[in-house]
């Protein structure tokens, strides 16, 4: 099996599973993504709960060609994970969002209880995407580069700084200066570099101040700068700061669109000039991936 880049998402909003209101208020936003959450937004009293509260919500909602479903069940270590699909399966979930991963193998294992749920419930095989929050365990950052190939369901990586700090005992995972300290700073590098090397899409993890949208805008700019291609958020108001950083703005389209044509103008070369700068084929194939993405806004 391989990887197969999908359409990014952009922005992802973490929707507690037990809330009317909030679920309701999902609807509303521009999201590209709800994640709607059985684990850490849910008190355990209230998972049986929140589970059918989700699945109700899915069912509702079968039209979702301007914004996907996701659900984050609860870590395959405990009980409730296997409660948690067999609730859901039946909503026809877009994709599930898997905490505390070690590695690959986990994935393969979600993958095969996929397989025979989606039987159980008449739904197309590989119907369910996953996308493992895949550096909340140490054990998970040294298996970083190993999900290429792993399953055809594999959407995406995404990374988490707040359980890993509290598996490794860090009182705190950024520095005075506000940046990672060096730990985080690796899972996030490593997380996009896993990404690219299984041709998933890479998604960055949450800014915590959600009031805090000048902040949450300059991470999201520098993370999309590095590669990232989408963000999770906490808040309905974090939503439009991420799509604006992910969006490519006009210039750069516009920028986009005059590297590919001097291409297209000098076929068979492999650089080209473009006001005093020299343009090769990691620069074709960007313009490209800007152009295809704009498409891809445009089109939802």
């Amino acid at each position: 099996m391989t990887g197969a880049l999908n359409t990014p998402l952009r922005s992802l909003l973490f929707v507690p599973g037990d809330s009317e209101r909030k679920l309701e208020k999902g609807i509303e936003s521009k999201a590209d993504a709800l994640i709607l959450d059985l684990e850490d937004a849910v008190a355990p009293s209230r998972t049986a709960v929140a589970r059918g509260m989700v699945l109700e919500y899915l069912k509702s909602r079968p039209e979702r060609s301007r914004q996907k479903l996701w659900v984050r069940i609860n870590p395959l270590t405990t009980p409730a994970a296997m409660l948690d699909l067999a609730a859901v399966v039946a909503g026809a979930p877009d994709g599930i969002l898997l905490p505390k991963v070690n590695g690959p193998l986990d994935i393969v294992h979600l993958g095969h209880c996929l397989d025979a749920l989606e039987v159980r419930e008449g739904l197309a095989s590989g119907l369910i995407r996953i996308m493992p929050v895949a550096t909340e365990t140490p054990q998970s950052l040294f298996a970083l580069g190993g999900y290429a190939g792993c399953s055809d369901r594999l959407h995406g990586l995404t990374w988490g700084a707040e359980d890993i700090a509290a598996a490794l005992g860090a009182s705190a995972n950024r520095r005075p200066t506000g940046e990672y300290d060096t730990v985080y700073a690796m899972a996030k590098a490593l997380c996009l570099s896993g990404a690219a090397a299984a041709n998933v899409q890479p998604v960055d993890t949450i800014w915590a101040d959600y009031r805090d949208n000048e902040g949450l805008l300059a991470e999201a700019k520098l993370s999309r700068q590095s590669g990232y291609t989408g963000k999770i958020a906490i808040h309905p108001g974090q939503v439009n700061v991420i799509n604006e950083a992910f969006t490519p703005g006009p210039q750069e389209v516009a920028w986009s669109r005059r590297v590919v044509e001097v291409f297209e103008a000098n076929p068979g070369l492999g650089t080209v000039g473009l006001e005093g700068k020299m343009l090769d084929m990691p620069h074709l194939k960007q313009a490209r991936r800007v152009l295809e993405l704009v498409d891809r806004v445009g089109a939802k």
